[in-house]
């Protein structure tokens, strides 16, 4: 097998864009479930939110980008307040429910036949990403050159659209990650993370847990939904079957692979998860496609479930034996659901 082509397939997996959006949507879900101790199951609505709502405004109704993005952060919030309004008052489990149902309703109105000539329906909405990379500096018209692309390592290379979605896609997170270190270090952060603890005990404090937690609920969702401008641009579509359950699932398995309530929890899982699944499914595939193991126990249809079985066994294993991940606290995973 080619062990240099599949450990630098897998390294440019985990430091591409396909990292990075999930690093961001994942930083959404920390500030949900990690600081706040809301289950949001449904993150994957708010980042399409974003998705849909910068695509509808650029592809469909001929409006500029950065209206586009206006739209879909409105949205997100828009969407917190709705999924926030009959549920923050209840149990967290109740959030759980309402948040996953909202993710899924939100998929299926999306690729709709009836409104596919507004979204696409299942091929979702394309021609939306070209004023964003216009906006890349490197271009001829402002005489600068900017190559085809880069290799960083033998094998390692990544084209000019994957460039700039990259630089603009890094600055981003880094910036959302200041912005959260700032935030949980302020007295807000501070009654956020005594709500998690114990919010009967922040309420005998006067505090407002209810705003409280509506404020959380708004915040990560424009989070997930700065990671669904991003993801739909990188793809240059918006596609509405990207943002199923599998794709909360995924975030929540990289928020707790780096560690809940830490700020660089989902950059370090992102891109412990992304190099994992791509190193498993090239060197399946490769075992498979050489003949190494009989075709009756692995052949290569079956590489790429297989991968996804074995994420999960070892997302299992360390809940097991360190549920806190790689750099959390075991205390801060615990819900407060009174």
């Amino acid at each position: 097998m080619d062990w240099t082509f599949i450990l630098t397939n897998a390294l440019s997996t985990a430091l591409g864009p396909t990292m990075v959006v999930y690093a961001i949507a994942a930083t959404g879900v920390n500030i949900h479930f990690g600081y706040a101790g809301l289950l949001n199951i449904g993150q994957a609505a708010f980042v399409g939110t974003g998705a849909f709502g910068l695509a509808l405004m650029v592809a469909t109704f001929g409006l500029p980008f950065w209206v586009g993005i206006a739209v879909g952060l409105a949205g997100a919030v828009v969407l917190a307040l709705l999924l926030g309004v009959p549920t923050l008052r209840l149990r967290a489990d109740y959030l759980a429910i309402v948040t996953i149902a909202a993710a899924e309703i939100f998929r299926r109105i999306f690729r709709a036949a009836s409104l596919r000539e507004w979204t696409g329906g299942s091929d979702g909405l394309r021609g939306f990403a070209i004023p964003f990379f216009d906006l890349n500096p490197y271009q001829s018209r402002w005489s600068l050159e900017w190559p085809e692309g880069l290799s960083f390592l033998p094998g390692l290379t990544f084209g000019r659209t994957q460039l700039w979605v990259m630089t603009v896609g890094w600055i981003l997170l880094l910036l959302i990650m200041l912005v959260v270190w700032l935030s949980m270090r302020s007295p807000w952060g501070r009654v956020l993370k005594g709500i998690r603890e114990d919010e009967d005990a922040v309420r005998s404090l006067g505090k407002n847990v209810y705003s409280y937690k509506m404020q959380a609920l708004v915040f990560g969702g424009v989070v997930g939904a700065l990671a669904g401008f991003l993801i739909a641009l990188d793809r240059a579509n918006a596609q509405p079957d990207t943002y199923s359950t599998d794709f909360t699932f995924y975030l929540y398995a990289i928020m707790i692979l780096g560690g809940a309530a830490r700020v660089f929890g989902p950059l370090v899982g992102a891109a412990i998860f992304w190099f994992l699944v791509n190193f498993m499914s090239r060197t399946l595939q490769d075992i498979a496609a050489n003949d190494y193991l009989p075709a009756a126990v692995l052949d290569t249809t079956q590489a790429g479930p297989l991968v996804f079985v074995m994420v999960g066994l070892g997302i299992v294993l360390m809940l097991i034996f360190r549920p806190q991940g790689i750099f959390g606290d075991k205390r801060e995973i615990t819900l407060d659901v009174r």
